[in-house]
């Protein structure tokens, strides 16, 4: 299965997307997330959101809606 960047977020904000997009139906996965905590250095390292290239224009709408 191909997946598309959504974009790079801090950790935190990284989950967060995903829970909402996972609440409008879109599935998402946050890549990296444990990498930076085993580093040592998850506050410097971006968290990459994916979501299935079909839902990528979806998955921005959302993520730029203020409401």
């Amino acid at each position: 299965m191909a997946l598309a960047e959504l974009g790079r977020f801090p950790r935190v904000e990284a989950q967060i997307i995903v829970g909402r997009l996972e609440s409008e139906g879109i599935p998402a996965i946050a890549f990296d997330s444990e990498t930076s905590l085993g580093e040592g250095s998850w506050l410097l390292i971006p968290v990459r959101v994916m979501v299935d290239p079909d839902d990528l224009s979806d998955a921005r709408r959302i993520i730029t809606d203020p409401a």
